[in-house]
């Protein structure tokens, strides 16, 4: 298996966890498990962020294109209502 695949293997993997955790953590009534599940979340999503950032500068994951300030204007319209 070549690094670009590992990358975006663990990149998949990472983000599979973090619906899981937003899921336990909304559903949590404890508050001691849900901090920690939100601490392990926090830790997971940096990690996530900076795997991409360095499969990015490698060329192994594109982003989709930025959105426009009309696209952006037009979403925070229909969310606000």
């Amino acid at each position: 298996m070549d690094e670009k695949t590992m990358v975006n293997d663990i990149l998949s993997g990472v983000k599979s966890d973090l619906t899981a955790y937003q899921t336990a953590i909304s559903e949590a009534e404890n508050m001691g498990l849900r901090q920690t599940l939100q601490q392990i979340r926090n830790g997971d999503e940096s990690f996530q962020y900076e795997l991409f950032k360095i499969a990015q500068a490698k060329g192994y994951y594109q982003p989709a294109q930025k959105a426009t300030v009309t696209e952006i204007q037009t979403v925070k319209e229909e969310m606000s209502h």
